[in-house]
C-alpha cells in the first residue's frame, strides 16, 4: 500500500524502470507517464476500497485489546499492536474524511449552489 509520499516516489521509480518502451525520448517519457498513471489509479482503488469495513475491523480489534488490558496487563507484542492499530485508525480515518470531502465537493460542483440562479439573475439586471 502507498501510505506516504516517499512510498509514492519509490513506487513511481520502480514502475518507470519496469516498462520497456522503445522510441525517441519524448515518446518513451509520455508512454511511461501514461502507464504509471494507470498503475497509480489501480493502487489507489485498492487502497481506498472498503474503508468502512477496514475501519470497523481496526476498531473491533482495538476494543478487544482494550478489554483485555482492563482485565490484565498486555504483553509487549499486544501493546505494539495496539499502537499500530491506533496509527492505522488515524490513517484510515483521514482517507475516509478526504474521500467524503471530495465526494461532497464534486456533488456541490455538479448540482451547484441553491442560490446560483438567483445571484446570476440579479447580476444580469444591474
Amino acid at each position: 500500500m502507498l501510505g506516504r509520499y516517499s512510498d509514492y516516489e519509490q513506487f513511481v521509480r520502480e514502475q518507470g524502470r519496469s516498462f520497456d518502451i522503445t522510441g525517441w525520448g519524448g515518446h518513451v517519457l509520455k508512454q511511461k507517464f501514461i502507464m504509471i498513471k494507470s498503475k497509480l489509479k489501480e493502487c489507489h482503488q485498492q487502497h481506498a476500497q472498503n474503508i468502512d469495513e477496514r475501519l470497523r475491523l481496526v476498531k473491533d480489534r482495538m476494543s478487544t485489546l482494550d478489554s483485555k488490558g482492563e482485565m490484565s496487563d498486555l504483553v509487549e507484542a499486544e501493546v505494539v499492536e495496539l499502537h499500530d492499530l491506533s496509527e492505522r485508525l488515524h490513517s484510515l480515518s483521514r482517507v475516509q474524511s478526504s474521500m467524503c470531502w471530495r465526494k461532497a465537493r464534486l456533488n456541490w460542483l455538479h448540482e451547484g449552489d441553491a442560490n446560483t440562479k438567483k445571484i446570476h439573475a440579479l447580476s444580469v439586471k444591474t
